[in-house]
C-alpha cells in the first residue's frame, strides 16, 4: 500500500492534509495513468458528498483532470455506489468520489474506481502515487484544444435510484420505516427511492448544511433513530453514513441490526432463493463469533479477509461468490454492484421483511452476538507504525488472549481510513473481555507515547 491512499482511497483534514493543490496532483497523474491505459482521452466522472469542502476539492481534482486532457461529468451530491454504477452505465474510464465517508465534517477524501465500477487496483494507485510523489515531473501538460472540458451531468441521481428500485423489485408497501441519512449524500436518493418502493417512509439528517454531516446522526450514531421509531411506532430504522456505501438498522423495539446480522439475513434469503454460491458469504475478521457459529450451525460457510471492503470484494470476484462484508454495515451484493450500497443493502433488508410478513425484532434475532468491546486509541501514523514493530505489545496482546482460555478471540488493528489503534475483544465472559480490552488500550497508549519521547 502506498503513502497517499489507503484502504479507501486518500483521506485527510481537507485544507491541511487534503489541500487544493494535492487534490489537483491527484487528478493531473490520475489522468496521464488511466489515458496511458485507455489509448484515448478519458472521461471521468466526479461525485461528492454534502461537506463544504466538496467544491474546493472538486474544483481542484477537475483542474488537475483537465490539465493533461480528460473530458470531467460532474454528477454534483450522490452517493458513492452511484459513482460505481454511473461509470459503467455511462461508459466512463474512470469515477471519482470526493468523501470522508462517516467521519466528521472536517476530514475529506479522494478515492477513484476503474471502468468496471471497482476501485482501482493497488498497483494502479501505486503507479499514480508515483507521479505525485516526483512532482510530476514526468507528466506533460496540455495547451489548446487538447485541454479537457467539464460539463454537468443533470441524470446521475435518476439514473441511479432507478437502478437501485429495479434492484430490489418487490414493494415495500405495507412497511413504516425511518431513514436517517447523516445529512450526507442519500438525502435526496433516499427521498425519491423508498416511497417510490411503496414505503411509508419518515426522514431524519435529511437537512445538509455542509457542516453537519454525520453530527450526532447517521450510521455512527444510531440512539436518535432507535428513540424516533419507537415513539412513533415505526416497523424500523435504516441509517447511511455520509456517503451511503453503509446501512444499519434498527428494529421496531430500537434494538441494532449491525452488519453481521444484515448478511445473515440476506444470506439466508440468498440460499432459499438458490443464489448464494457454495453456500457463503465474506466477512472479516471483525465479524462476531455469534454470527460465524451461526452461519456453520445452518450449513453455510464463512470466508474471512483482512479488515477493509477491498478484501472482501477481491475474495467475492475471485471464488464468484455473492454477498459479503463488514459489521460496520459496508455489505456488497455483488450480483447487482461493485461496492457497498447502502441503500440497495437497506432495500434487501426490507424486502426481506416485507415478504415475511414478520416483525423486524424476529429477523434481529436471527443469532445472539457474542459481547464484544471495542476500544480506540489515538494514534498518528508514526505511532501506528511503531505499534506495529513492538514485540512488547505483540506478546502482551498474546497473553491477555490466552486468558481468555478459549472463550474469546483479541484482535488489534491500525485503522486504515482514521488515525486509530482498534482494540477489539470479544468473548462469552462481558466482564472479562472489558478488562481485557482495557489493559490493551492502556498498554499500547504506554509504549507509543512512551516511544516517542
Amino acid at each position: 500500500m502506498g503513502k497517499l491512499f489507503g484502504t479507501d482511497g486518500a483521506r485527510g483534514v481537507a485544507g491541511e492534509d487534503l489541500t487544493p493543490e494535492l487534490a489537483m496532483k491527484i487528478g493531473r497523474a490520475a489522468a496521464a495513468v488511466l489515458a496511458g491505459k485507455t489509448k484515448h482521452r478519458p472521461r471521468i466522472l466526479i461525485g461528492k458528498d454534502t461537506r463544504v469542502s466538496g467544491d474546493m476539492l472538486e474544483s481542484a481534482l477537475a483542474a488537475g483532470l483537465c490539465s493533461v486532457g480528460a473530458n470531467v461529468e460532474l454528477l454534483g451530491v450522490v452517493p458513492t455506489p452511484a459513482v460505481a454504477y454511473l461509470v459503467r452505465r455511462y461508459g466512463a474510464d474512470a469515477g471519482v468520489v470526493i468523501s470522508a465517508s462517516h467521519n466528521p465534517v472536517e476530514f475529506n477524501g479522494i478515492k477513484l474506481f476503474g471502468g468496471e465500477g471497482y476501485k482501482l487496483p493497488d498497483e494502479v494507485e501505486d503507479e499514480i502515487e508515483s507521479h505525485i510523489f516526483d512532482g510530476g515531473a514526468r507528466l506533460s501538460l496540455c495547451t489548446g484544444t487538447d485541454i479537457g472540458t467539464v460539463s454537468v451531468c443533470k441524470t446521475a441521481l435518476a439514473d441511479y435510484v432507478d437502478f437501485v428500485k429495479k434492484a430490489v423489485g418487490a414493494p415495500l408497501t405495507g412497511l413504516r420505516v425511518a431513514i436517517d441519512c447523516a445529512n450526507g449524500a442519500a438525502c435526496e436518493s433516499a427521498a425519491a427511492l423508498f416511497p417510490a418502493l411503496g414505503a411509508e417512509c419518515r426522514f431524519l439528517g435529511d437537512r445538509p448544511d455542509g457542516g453537519n454531516i454525520n453530527a450526532g446522526c447517521g450510521s455512527t450514531h444510531l440512539d436518535r433513530l432507535a428513540q424516533f421509531v419507537r415513539e412513533n411506532g415505526l416497523d424500523c430504522g435504516v441509517a447511511f453514513d455520509g456517503d451511503a456505501d453503509r446501512c444499519l438498522a434498527v428494529d421496531e423495539t430500537g434494538s441494532e441490526i449491525d452488519g453481521d446480522k444484515i448478511i445473515a439475513i440476506l444470506a439466508q434469503k440468498l440460499r432459499a432463493d438458490g443464489r448464494l454460491p457454495e453456500d457463503t458469504a465474506v466477512v472479516t475478521v471483525m465479524s462476531n463469533m455469534g454470527f460465524l457459529e451461526y452461519m456453520k450451525e445452518n450449513g453455510m460457510r464463512t470466508a474471512i479477509t483482512a479488515v477493509g471492503d477491498r478484501y472482501v470484494l477481491e475474495e467475492m470476484r475471485d471464488k464468484g461468490y455473492a454477498i459479503g462484508g463488514e459489521q460496520s454495515g459496508h455489505i456488497i451484493l455483488l450480483e447487482h454492484a461493485t461496492t457497498g450500497d447502502g441503500q440497495l443493502t437497506a432495500g434487501m433488508l426490507l424486502r426481506v421483511l416485507a415478504q415475511r410478513g414478520c416483525r423486524m425484532s424476529e429477523l434481529n434475532g436471527v443469532y445472539t452476538r457474542f459481547p464484544q468491546v471495542i476500544l480506540n486509541v489515538a494514534a498518528t501514523n508514526e505511532e501506528k507504525a511503531r505499534y506495529k514493530e513492538d514485540e512488547y505489545i505483540a506478546g502482551f496482546v498474546e497473553s491477555q488472549q490466552q486468558s481468555l482460555m478459549g472463550m474469546g478471540r483479541v484482535l488489534v488493528r491500525a485503522s486504515g481510513t482514521e488515525p486509530l489503534i482498534r482494540v477489539m475483544v470479544e468473548g462469552r465472559d462481558e466482564e472479562a473481555i472489558a478488562l481485557s480490552a482495557r489493559r490493551i488500550a492502556t498498554k499500547i497508549e504506554e509504549r507509543i507515547r512512551a516511544k516517542q519521547g
